[in-house]
């Protein structure tokens, strides 16, 4: 497979049309139906349905569009790595997270490194423990940040100076927003909304006892923003860490930490044996003068 064959196929992927595409990358309709099909019968899979106005992809092609967009985006990096001036310090970081007020403190060390060097430029990716994992594991990004309990043991990492709360989310004219905080027992029967990595199950699961398996679980979520919006609109409660959704005064939220408290830590973490680019390894420099 070469990269300009990939382009081509993201281009009629995202398109939708063989018109589309060619237009979209400058070539003839007729090169890229042959490269398409080329493409086809290199692979031995049918990549597409071609409908009558819309070309669909497959399960073949909704799989090789992830890996398609993986390898531009790789070769896109380095490009911009080998491609950065020597004489002022440039380039692209990668960070991926989840939400946590942790990001405050990245936020801090990539602000007074763009104040010393405007060339660098950094591009934040969302997503649960297991997405950046597995962005680290593919060359996709330079750190992690990663919200215990988290199996850290393949790579290389440093333990930022602050823990996050578990709570309950809730709207603010809910009977449990009187309390200071949440008891096991309150969760009994109340529509709830979890986070589906399973190693947060388990510490909620231990968090509860043998009272867990009579929660009343109506959604999962990878990241709360949108949880929080079902919350506001009625659909029940969030467990989750306090302040990755603001809950001001005059909002409908509130946030009310468990009883007893479950802390965790966060830390940031890259492959072993990383060589950085110039601008990430000045990044992760004054990361830890942060920390």
């Amino acid at each position: 497979m070469e990269l300009r064959v990939l382009r081509y196929f993201l281009a009629v992927a995202r398109e939708e049309t063989i018109s589309g595409a060619a237009e979209a990358m400058h070539v003839t309709q007729p090169t890229l139906s042959r490269q398409m099909m080329e493409l086809e019968e290199e692979l031995g899979k049918t990549l597409f349905v071609r409908g009558k106005r819309k070309i669909f992809l497959t399960e073949e092609g909704m799989f090789l569009r992830k890996r398609a967009r993986e390898i531009v985006a790789l070769v896109e990096k380095t490009e911009a790595e080998f491609s950065a001036p020597e004489e002022c310090l440039s380039g692209d970081v990668h960070i991926g997270g989840g939400e946590t007020d942790a990001m405050r403190l990245i936020a801090r060390a990539a602000h007074k490194l763009q104040r010393a060097h405007p060339r660098v430029a950094f591009h934040i990716f969302s997503g649960n423990a297991e997405d950046v994992m597995e962005r680290i594991d593919r060359g996709l990004v330079d750190f992690g940040i990663f919200i215990e309990p988290v199996d850290l043991s393949k790579y290389d990492f440093v333990r930022l100076p602050m823990k996050d709360i578990w709570g309950l989310l809730m709207r603010k004219n809910c009977p449990l927003a009187a309390r200071e905080a949440i008891q096991p027992n309150d969760l009994l029967g109340l529509p709830l909304l979890v986070s589906r990595q399973a190693l947060v199950k388990n510490e909620i699961s231990g968090w509860m006892g043998d009272r867990h398996s009579q929660l009343h679980i109506v959604a999962t979520y990878n990241l709360l923003y949108n949880a929080s919006l079902m919350v506001e609109e009625g659909m029940g409660y969030a467990l989750c860490l306090d302040k990755i959704v603001r809950t001001p005064d005059e909002g409908p939220l509130c946030f009310r930490p468990l009883k007893p408290k479950i802390e965790v830590g966060l830390s940031v973490a890259w492959k072993k044996y990383q060589v950085f680019s110039k601008a990430a390894e000045s990044f992760l420099e004054y990361l830890k003068r942060e920390i």
